[in-house]
């Protein structure tokens, strides 16, 4: 363990082959009866094509409104200007009368659910976030108080009314909702500063007040149903100045939706509903790539994505109106690449932060949606390459990390794997980050984002990708190379995926080179990490290099005698053999050694878990190591 959260410096020929993913992926979602899957360009069909490699990007963002535009009436564009340059709605809607008294129109039927067992301690007194209790009468709700960045979340964004909604029937709950409700706004009185005004969580807590009304609304409490509505009708009028100049991200598309979501559902809201959705279409083009993964690489961003946008079609549905196709195009762009990231379990792999997402949560999300789908395949701009044969699963992150501006709790991650083997995972990344200030001590949260946290190759201890302070990343990878291919030979099949980053290139002048291949049965997945020196003239000396294979949850490891090897026994009882191959070109007094790792869960439960480490010198000229893991029987 030790190793493995070290301070870190901040400066910065042919492999065993295996499998094309499945057409019937087991994970996939089934298509409607009479529809096609989407035809995508076919990979090189021969071992001896070679494709051109691709250079991953993240930044670029998705042109949306130049694929759908908005559909307008005459005289709807000049409502939206109208609006955008402060005339009231009111006066827009209906001139010539005094505003209408403020209300929710109409109750909202939203698919989208949240913790059943979050409601349930809610409804025994307590928040549960994290795997963390804490009594609800010792939660500080002013938005100066001083609150774990999970807790404060679900005060703030009140992500709680979804979770207390899950948990029992509507009068079972009113009480809970009531008294968590009135202590905020007691605490909140007017918008202000701090976590509670950040515009998502404010446009996440307007979204859940109208999609709620009726659980928050519906109390004994005579006086908390007028102050509720005056703090929905500041907090819309808020997000309208707040939200358009908010960066780019799940931030601004939260309040937008929000936005649009209360001139559907508040009286004489129509021009807010014109003015919030023109805006919300050219914000979500900025928060996704053009394969429909968002640019934070951020699966539970992803989700939330997914999420605000089930529930803002809802609130079209119930005040009867059409949403624009847009809307609908972004949600089923949005699905994909989440399913891609679903081990074997139906659970996500630990990427960017976040904890493995439990399965039911995903699955949940997504009948929400209705859309049925099958995994990203043409991965561009998301970057998580996802290789299947058999039951065997590999995620493989080949692109850079999150740009500054759109990380959230960026991580060093670039060329890490996970391996899973149906309901077991073998290869994982530690993740939790993001959970950290829970069962995950806040003196570890940094430690998880770096490299060494994950399944990949680090030269002297170094992130690829420097590792600042609140979630951001610095210098590092920018440039990832991909070749994909299909190879046949012998009547077997495989996936061979290769990818490179310049992480280390500055500081040691290295080019960091990986190639996994995937047998068609699933049963091998053959590895080189490959170290190549950026100039013909390479350095001379050693450097201290470590691969590290972070094992899954229960997975027991025993090295062999000779110690290039050890078995792996899975919690299910499967076998599965590591072993090194060859001598490692360029290395000296390489050595493979099992350590102490962790694995966070996706209810924020970090578990002691195992990691096998290839670790010694290298040449600063360069380097190759070949690994395999083979399952048994």
């Amino acid at each position: 363990m030790e190793s493995l959260f070290r301070e870190t410096d901040e400066k910065q020929d042919t492999a065993d082959f295996g499998i094309a993913e499945d057409a019937q992926d087991q994970s996939a979602l089934p298509l409607p009866a009479g529809a096609e899957p989407k035809r995508r360009r076919a990979p090189a069909q021969s071992d001896m094509e070679q494709p051109v490699a691709a250079q991953v990007e993240t930044s670029r963002a998705l042109a949306l409104t130049d694929v759908i535009a908005p559909r307008t009436k005459p005289g709807e564009a000049l409502i939206r200007l109208a609006y955008r340059m402060g005339v009231p709605g009111h006066a827009l809607a209906a001139p010539f009368r005094r505003p209408a008294p403020l209300r929710v129109l109409a109750t909202v039927e939203s698919p989208v659910t949240g913790d059943r067992m979050a409601g349930t301690a809610l409804r025994a007194g307590h928040f549960l976030v994290h795997g963390v209790k804490l009594p609800i009468g010792q939660v500080d709700c002013d938005s100066s108080g001083r609150l774990s960045p999970g807790l404060e979340r679900a005060v703030h964004s009140f992500s709680w009314v979804y979770d207390l909604a899950a948990s029992a029937p509507r009068a079972d709950c009113v009480t809970v909702a009531e008294r968590i409700t009135s202590n905020w706004l007691a605490a909140n009185p007017e918008p202000g500063k701090g976590p509670a005004w950040e515009v998502e969580n404010a446009g996440l807590r307007l979204m859940a007040w109208l999609v709620h009304a009726p659980l928050v609304l519906s109390g004994q409490d005579t006086k908390l149903k007028p102050k509720l509505l005056a703090a929905i009708g500041e907090t819309a009028a808020w997000l309208d100045r707040k939200a358009p100049r908010d960066g780019a991200g799940l931030g601004q598309v939260a309040g937008l939706a929000a936005v649009t979501a209360a001139g559907l559902l508040l009286p004489e809201g129509k021009p807010r509903r014109l003015f919030g959705e023109a805006s919300l279409i050219r914000a979500l083009g900025d928060l996704v790539g053009e394969d429909g993964g968002v640019l934070s690489r951020c699966p539970e961003a992803q989700m939330q994505a997914i999420a605000v946008l089930t529930d803002l079609l809802a609130c079209y549905d119930a005040a009867g109106h059409e949403p624009p196709e847009a809307l609908f195009v972004m949600r089923e762009l949005l699905v994909p690449p989440l399913l891609s990231l679903r081990h074997g379990d139906g659970a996500l792999g630990n990427w960017q932060g976040q904890g493995a997402v439990r399965a039911d949560r995903v699955a949940a999300l997504i009948e929400a949606t209705g859309v049925r789908t099958r995994p990203l395949k043409d991965v561009q701009h998301w970057g998580f390459q996802r290789l299947r044969g058999g039951k065997t699963v590999v995620q493989f992150d080949a692109a850079p990390p999150p740009r500054a501006r759109h990380a959230r709790t960026g991580c060093a991650s670039t060329l890490a794997f996970e391996l899973s083997d149906g309901p077991s995972r073998l290869i994982v990344n530690c993740g939790g980050s993001a959970l950290s200030g829970g069962q995950v001590p806040a003196r570890i949260g940094k430690g998880l984002r770096a490299t060494a946290a994950h399944s990949t190759l680090v030269l002297d201890n170094a992130n690829s990708t420097a590792v600042l302070l609140h979630g951001k990343l610095g210098k590092g990878a920018e440039n990832v190379e991909v070749e994909r291919q299909v190879l046949r030979k012998n009547g077997g099949e495989a996936t061979r995926v290769e990818a490179s980053h310049d992480g280390y290139a500055a500081r040691f002048g290295l080019t960091h080179r990986r190639v996994l291949s995937l047998r068609g049965d699933g049963s091998e997945l053959a590895g080189e990490d490959i170290l190549l020196p950026v100039s013909r003239k390479g350095k001379r000396g050693k450097i201290g290099l470590a691969i590290r294979f972070h094992l899954g949850r229960g997975v027991e490891a025993h090295l062999t005698e000779d110690g290039r090897g050890a078995s792996l026994l899975l919690p299910d009882g499967k076998l599965w053999q590591f072993r090194l191959r060859g001598d490692g070109a360029g290395a000296s007094e390489m050595a493979l050694r099992c350590e102490d790792s962790l694995w966070v869960d996706g209810d924020g439960r970090p578990h002691g878990t195992e990691q096998l480490v290839i670790e010694g010198l290298t040449s600063r000229g360069g380097g190759q190591f070949s690994w395999l893991l083979k399952k048994m029987g």
